[in-house]
């Protein structure tokens, strides 16, 4: 019988790239998702690209009766990956609660559901947020956490320290904290990748929307930080490399492999490159020319920020392998693919 991983979030932009990666290597996929930010159809596409369709349950884990009724259900659970946030950076400032009450009420409902129904194997979507702007680069997983520059990236250290107290509580309870860069790209099938509704907050689909005619054009915001170039920097992974890391920890995890009842990776390429950058590249990825104007810093958005891989590298066996101009080729694909571009 094949081992079946719990994957809340799972039709959204990371989650269906690792619910495709789990099924490629054999485990069995059920997903909890509500919906608020993806759209059911994803499914077709797991199932074009595995040849297999996940279960699903459409709910919010904010429910507790509906969550433990789903564990009553689905008894035999044998790790969760814990994707189901909200994530933007800027909405988070203007709405903070809202960022409060979604991201850390889901975490403690699952880590009680859980608890209960002794499911031991735990992996964490974190997030580079939780460094803030640090004092040396590129950052490793030992760097202190410094006070956060949105509510988003506090419910991340929040969630963390919950995570740590909920082991220390419970020493039979595992897990692993991923803390990601800037994913980045689509699956090579094209048919599946990021679809954000309305305006995008992340760079790369606000440029394939702006080459496709969706936007009238691309704002970089930021040209006087202390870069080469004077726009922002961070470590764009392809969300493809990104999903293969939960996959190497859920076996890490279920393997008895970890060193400790509560590990921290960081998931990142271990090299910058600033927006300019990844604009140019784009352009000479794809062939498309981008229109696009600087504009004023953005609140909540740092300097400069990468990883320092080694750890991930040398403990977990993973890691990132896809070079940036295939991955934005990958993310105009399908966006071509989603607008019927030809």
């Amino acid at each position: 019988m094949n081992k079946l991983i719990l994957v809340t979030g799972g039709t959204g932009y990371i989650g269906s790239h690792t619910t495709v990666e789990l099924m490629n290597e054999g485990f069995d996929v059920v997903i909890i998702d509500n919906l608020s930010n993806s759209e059911k159809s994803v499914l077709d596409g797991i199932v074009e690209i595995t040849g297999r369709r996940p279960y699903f349950e459409e709910f919010d884990i904010c429910d507790k009766e509906k969550l433990d009724n789903f564990f009553k259900i689905y008894k035999k659970i044998d790790a969760v990956i814990h994707f189901a946030a909200y994530k933007a950076v800027g909405e988070s400032i203007e709405k903070p609660l809202k960022y409060y009450q979604n991201n850390l009420i889901t975490l403690m409902n699952l880590l009680n559901g859980i608890k209960e129904h002794k499911v031991s194997n735990f992996v964490f979507s974190s997030s580079a947020t939780v460094y803030g702007q640090p004092d040396k680069l590129p950052v490793t997983e030992s760097a202190p956490f410094k006070t956060a520059d949105s509510p988003y990236g506090n419910t991340k250290q929040i969630a963390e320290e919950i995570i740590r107290d909920t082991i220390n509580a419970n020493r039979d309870f595992r897990a692993i904290s991923l803390r990601y860069f800037n994913p980045i790209g689509a699956h090579s099938s094209a048919l599946i990748g990021e679809l954000p509704r309305g305006v995008p907050n992340n760079l790369v689909p606000f440029i394939t929307q702006t080459a496709a005619g969706i936007r009238d054009e691309l704002k970089v915001f930021g040209d006087d930080y202390n870069t080469p170039d004077g726009s922002a920097v961070r470590d764009y992974i392809n969300v493809v490399d990104l999903a293969k890391a939960h996959v190497v920890s859920i076996k890490r995890m279920i393997d008895n492999k970890s060193k400790s009842n509560l590990e921290v990776f960081n998931v990142g390429t271990g090299k910058g490159s600033s927006v300019l950058e990844i604009v140019n590249a784009f352009e000479k990825a794809t062939g498309e020319k981008l229109n696009y104007k600087m504009s004023e810093r953005r609140v909540g958005d740092i300097e400069s920020v990468y990883a320092e891989t080694r750890y991930a590298n040398e403990e977990l066996g993973w890691k990132a392998e896809i070079g940036l101009d295939e991955t934005l080729l990958s993310a105009w694909n399908w966006e071509k693919n989603i607008r019927n571009i030809k």
